[in-house]
């Protein structure tokens, strides 16, 4: 090979071998690089948002006045902290807190989000599920079913002062939550209306509060195969769930009658299920007047979604995320509600006007 040649040849691969290295070095100089928008947080940020999302005594921004707001934040600081780097500072709980409540309470895209918060869309995402997990975590005791005989029987004294209907322990129901389509899913979630979906199940009490949720569900299952595949049912078929035994209704009826769950027509008749009667009974029959009172006793459980859906809108939309993650932040909404139920006992979750309209419209 002439010298001429070899010349040609090293310096080429010198050439070549110096823009690798100077490549490598600018995707090196990237990795801290921060955009303008972002690092404005730290200086102009989010200081102002106290003062727009509790300047109310319910606040619309995150569902929630101040005093709940640090409650709850007491609750998962140490869960959700992150330590500053020598490269950047962290996203302090607090801010981790108000995106996620954000998130949930508007359904809003991690897109829009980002230049809210100036956190950028791939942060969000990290952090909304890092904070559902931790208030899963810390308000889990919210949700439980009764554990005695006693809890039972408060529950079907309510049913039958609210809604005339004696023995009933719990409504239960389910609602199909819009995903976007799953990757290489086919139509596997899709419900019988063809949008893919997820299947909240649940059990509410008379006052609306949930006692036990099932979530994650493909929407192709039916509420009835749902229920059948719960935990709840196992420990009812088992008999773990110290439901008082049957009572005689009153005198001078003999027949003791269970303690039962309402349900609709989708789910089987049993002994610990009450269902309505098939068809359509004759107007002013016995039938007729039962199937009506069960209706109604029945539609805490509808009323109850509804209000979760006014108050975490994340539910009104489809939730642009992988049924895992989906799954959780259903979770989270139903924990946030039953949270708010226990820590507002007399002012509920709505005002009034905005809480009647909408039980007018389920």
């Amino acid at each position: 090979m002439r010298p001429c040649v070899r010349k040609a040849i090293a310096t080429t691969a010198f050439i070549l071998i110096h823009q690798l290295v100077q490549k490598k070095k600018r995707k090196k100089s990237k990795h801290f690089w921060i955009k303008t928008l972002y690092k404005n947080r730290f200086q102009a940020g989010n200081r102002i948002f106290e003062e727009l999302c509790f300047d109310d005594a319910e606040s619309n921004f995150t569902r929630m006045n101040k005093i709940e707001f640090e409650h709850l934040y007491s609750l998962i600081n140490a869960k959700i902290s992150k330590k500053d780097t020598n490269f950047r500072e962290a996203i302090t709980a607090r801010e981790r807190l108000l995106v996620t409540l954000r998130f949930l309470a508007t359904g809003d895209s991690y897109t829009s989000l980002q230049y809210l918060f100036r956190i950028s869309k791939q942060r969000i995402s990290v952090i909304v599920h890092e904070v559902c997990d931790a208030l899963i975590d810390v308000l889990r005791d919210y949700v439980k079913i009764p554990s005695s005989e006693e809890e039972w029987l408060t529950i079907a004294r309510e049913f039958e002062t609210k809604w005339n209907f004696p023995h009933a322990i719990a409504a239960m129901d389910g609602k199909h939550v819009i995903l976007q389509s799953p990757i290489n899913s086919g139509n596997d979630f899709d419900c019988y209306k063809l949008f893919p979906s997820i299947v909240l199940f649940a059990l509410v009490d008379a006052n609306y509060k949930f006692l036990y949720v099932d979530v994650g569900s493909k929407g192709r299952i039916s509420d009835g195969g749902v229920f059948k595949n719960t935990n709840l049912y196992k420990k009812l078929e088992r008999r773990e769930l110290n439901i008082p035994p049957p009572e005689i209704l009153q005198i001078p009826y003999e027949t003791a009658v269970p303690y039962f769950i309402l349900a609709d027509k989708a789910f089987a008749l049993d002994e610990y299920t009450m269902k309505p009667y098939e068809g359509t009974p004759n107007r002013g029959s016995m039938e007729r007047i039962f199937n009506y009172r069960l209706s109604r006793a029945r539609r805490v459980v509808e009323n109850a979604f509804g209000i979760l859906s006014s108050v975490f809108r994340v539910l009104r939309k489809p939730i642009l995320l992988e049924p895992e993650k989906a799954t959780k932040v259903v979770l989270t909404t139903i924990y946030l509600y039953n949270y708010f139920k226990i820590k507002r006992p007399l002012k509920g979750l709505l005002p009034r006007d905005h809480l009647m309209s909408k039980l007018k419209e389920q």
